[in-house]
């Protein structure tokens, strides 16, 4: 394994920055993905790369579960079955609750938008149309299948760090995604686990002082499949940035 951080920090020559870049600029939410293995070390490898995202104080509040084989089957066994038991009873949505707010409470513009453009498209790609219910719960399901990808991972926090750790932790998602993609893997980062964390903190054996913060699925791109053409669209930096003074 690679010394993490380098010798000198200050005066590391980064050589190749189109690399960089293009690690950065293909990484995207992977949503199939085949059944080939990823090694340890490079796991650990692309961890350790992780570990070196910026936090406040440097308190470093990630703390990250690896799910693989028979316990990543059994992870998406039981939360499967209580997806399927919420679509057959949204009542049962009172025992699912997240644990803070991934979205607002209220959409605004241009925000919603942007969530329509995303979904419509997705669904727009995969042929599913309005209102189909059954295929949108399937595709739905795919997130708790982790899009077959081999590795599972779950994210936690101490309860007790404040909002801004979520901000450190985000850095520490992206550091891990692009350090994937420097070693030929994808990644789909996923909110969508965290209704189920009464079912699957236990699983993963975290303490009761941890929340979930979000899973991730990660491995190899299946570059056939259809689904992983989908592009999002991003504003120009032109759009979102302010030149003050």
């Amino acid at each position: 394994m690679k010394p993490f951080p380098p010798t000198s920090q200050v005066s590391t020559h980064v050589a190749d920055p189109d690399s960089v870049d293009a690690a950065i600029g293909s990484r995207f939410s992977t949503r199939a993905f085949i059944d080939k293995p990823v090694d340890r070390a490079v796991l650990m490898e692309v961890l350790e790369l992780a570990g070196r995202a910026p936090s406040g104080t440097n308190t470093q509040p990630w703390k990250v579960y690896v799910l693989q084989g028979a316990q990543r089957a059994e992870l998406v066994r039981q939360v499967c079955a209580a997806h399927d038991a919420l679509a057959a009873n949204p009542a049962l949505a009172t025992e699912y609750g997240e644990a803070y707010d991934y979205y607002p409470e209220k959409w605004v513009s241009p925000y919603i938008d942007r969530r329509r453009e995303c979904g419509f498209g997705l669904y727009g790609v995969l042929g599913i149309g309005k209102g189909d219910k059954a295929r949108m719960h399937e595709q739905h399901q795919r997130n708790f299948r982790f899009f077959d990808a081999p590795v599972g991972l779950m994210f936690t926090i101490d309860k007790v760090m404040g909002r801004g750790s979520l901000l450190d932790y985000g850095m520490f998602l992206q550091t891990l995604m692009i350090a994937a993609r420097s070693r030929g893997l994808h990644t789909c980062p996923q909110a969508a686990w965290n209704g189920f964390a009464r079912i699957i903190l236990p699983l993963v054996g975290a303490g009761e002082n941890e929340m979930l913060v979000c899973g991730m699925s990660l491995g190899y791109a299946d570059e056939s499949a259809l689904v992983n053409t989908f592009q999002t669209h991003r504003v120009s930096a032109a759009e979102f940035t302010h030149f003050v003074g």
